[in-house]
């Protein structure tokens, strides 16, 4: 033990009584039976232990302390005459004989009751994270992610894997997302770029010569908040494999991930390899995403020829697509409930209508429906409930929220993974107009330099080239993208032409990764698994910021230590840097 107590606050039990100990902690409450009598609740790391003194001078030093304040206790346990089974101290207590304050606090009234903060107001909690990580329901999950980053490591050791960090301070590259830049004090005009993640790196180490590599990666991206995602900074296991294919990586995933999830998640039970695995458009199809909850046994059915000459507006000249729920005894009112808050979350009105005990259909929009097609269409049996919506996004939405709602169409207490496999290579951008990279440009095309040339001479639409890419879900949750590289300069090139860039292009964005293939690069895959939202789904929490020791706010704060903060004019100077404040009323870009 420490030089300044003998045990814990969570360590001590009926074999220890009649011991002389000394423990360390904050005072978490104080109770008086009476003026003679005192009882007060210490708190560590580890756990609780109930003091009790008589003594009238220990008696007031304890009533001088404010709560919180941090203090070492020594006396004798004993057996407490009131035990609390809810406790693993709770059969003992110390008689107190000494006390020393080791840190006064000097505040009267705390921000939050210190076991009840979780029910405090977020900037509350986020301005006092110290206190807010001493109440141990904060603390456990904390302890949750240092337990599974250790299993993470130990596990890809096992499997060959080597721990190689990479750099932090890089240069900018197109990835997707926007850069945090550092301004470089040597290099007037010129900036570092922090890591939107290894990517480059790792695929350099495969073409050093490296077999398997592993980090658990830092990864900055200047991108707004979510509830499974923390603004500035998060943390990946970062993996690559050379000579390997995607089967290879799926092979390691499927051995890693499900005995941490069973052992360490707040569910038990995780799927067993194989995962399940879903073509890009297939999942589109069926779940109306590519991130589907398989503990949801709902299914999107495409109706529209039900609907092909319908004088129901909103269906008119739209995909409709239904979910079929059997035995649902939902009453009219909370289907409309529900209907709504699909609405707020897709954009799109839903619908409905049922089939009542004797198979009948009635409700909703039963009118414009016919009911020989319907049942013959949708197999539908006595009280099914059938929702209806535009679009495979409305369709997965009305899945995510209706399974759960549905008594024997949700099992939430289980971890089900599933590989989304062959992404389209390519898609039409949105503002452009014109043909762009759909995900990961460094990912190799399927069919390799064949179907692009193919592509290029007109002969197959570059719409219908897919990618040796996948991503990993598990419970609706995307947890990782991952692909098999494209490590061919040749292949490079050509994939970039596609969407109009040319091999000065590439060379010019991708230097050092052009460069290194053109010096005969393996062939290499990989993956990198997000810990962040790992550890979230693993504690059942909704939002991320539950599960890292000093997240930021929505609004990429930092409010505990005034992140990001005003820098002095030498610091700018120094750097270069002139900051440039805009005039009341100019609009952006003036």
């Amino acid at each position: 033990m420490t030089q300044n107590r003998t045990h814990t606050c969570g360590q001590l039990r009926m074999e220890h009584a009649g011991q002389r100990v000394r423990l360390c902690g904050w005072l978490e409450n104080l109770r008086e039976v009476s003026g003679s009598l005192v009882f007060a609740v210490l708190r560590d790391f580890y756990g609780v232990t109930q003091l009790v003194t008589e003594d009238t001078a220990l008696i007031a030093a304890l009533r001088e302390l404010n709560k919180e304040s941090t203090i070492a206790a020594e006396g004798t346990v004993r057996e407490r005459s009131s035990k609390n089974p809810r406790l693993p101290t709770g059969d003992i207590e110390v008689v107190l004989d000494k006390l020393e304050v080791l840190g006064r606090c000097r505040y009267n009234e705390l921000p939050f009751e210190i076991n009840r903060s979780r029910e405090a107001d977020e900037t509350a909690r986020l301005r006092y994270r110290y206190l807010d990580l001493r109440n141990p329901a904060v603390k456990e999950n904390i302890l949750l992610r240092c337990n599974v980053v250790a299993a993470l490591r130990q596990a890809m050791t096992d499997h060959g894997f080597l721990e190689i960090t990479t750099p932090i301070l890089t240069a900018s590259s197109p990835e997707g997302a926007r850069d945090y830049l550092v301004p470089a004090r040597k290099h007037p005009g010129k900036f570092y770029a922090l890591p939107q993640a290894p990517q480059q790196f790792k695929q350099l180490l495969m073409t050093a010569g490296f077999d398997r590599y592993f980090q658990i990666a830092p990864c900055f991206r200047d991108e707004d908040a979510r509830g499974d995602r923390s603004p500035g900074e998060f943390y990946q296991l970062d993996m690559e494999m050379a000579f390997a294919s995607q089967e290879d990586v799926f092979a390691v995933l499927e051995d890693v991930l499900p005995p941490i999830f069973a052992k360490y998640g707040k569910y038990h039970t995780a799927s067993q390899p194989p995962f399940r695995r879903i073509p890009y458009l297939e999942a589109l199809e069926t779940y109306g995403t590519d991130k589907p909850d398989l503990r949801i046994d709902l299914t999107a059915k495409d109706v529209t020829a039900l609907f092909a000459e319908t004088e129901f507006a909103p269906f008119q000249g739209q995909q409709v697509k239904a979910v079929v729920i059997s035995d649902c005894s939902l009453t009219r009112k909370q289907i409309d409930k529900l209907l709504s808050d699909c609405e707020v979350q897709s954009g799109s009105k839903g619908y409905w209508f049922k089939t009542d005990a004797s198979g009948a259909i009635a409700g909703g929009v039963s009118k414009f429906v016919d009911a020989e097609k319907a049942k013959a269409m949708l197999e539908l049996a006595p009280n099914t409930l059938v929702v209806l919506g535009t679009g495979s996004k409305s369709a997965g939405v009305l899945i995510k929220t209706f399974g759960p709602a549905c008594p024997g169409h949700f099992d939430r207490e289980r971890y089900e993974f599933c590989w989304i496999v062959d992404f389209p290579m390519y898609e039409i951008g949105e503002e452009s107009g014109q043909l762009e990279f759909c995900h990961n440009p460094f990912s190799m095309p399927s069919g390799g330099l064949d179907v692009l040339l193919q592509a290029e001479r007109g002969a197959l639409d570059p719409l219908t080239i897919t990618a040796d890419q996948y991503d990993l879900v598990c419970n609706g949750v995307e947890l990782s993208s991952g692909a098999v590289r494209n490590h061919d300069p040749e292949i490079m090139v050509k994939a970039f032409e596609m969407v109009r860039l040319g091999e000065e292009d590439v060379k010019k964005k991708f230097p050092a990764m052009y460069n290194a293939f053109c010096y005969g690069a393996p062939p290499h895959a990989g993956i990198a698994p997000g810990v962040d939202r790992m550890v979230m789904l693993l504690a059942g929490e909704d939002s991320i910021r539950e599960i890292i020791p000093f997240p930021m706010n929505k609004n990429a704060q930092d409010i505990m230590m005034g992140a990001p903060g005003e820098v002095t004019p030498t610091q700018l100077d120094e750097l270069h840097i002139a900051v440039t404040a805009k005039e009341p009323g100019a609009a952006a870009g003036d």
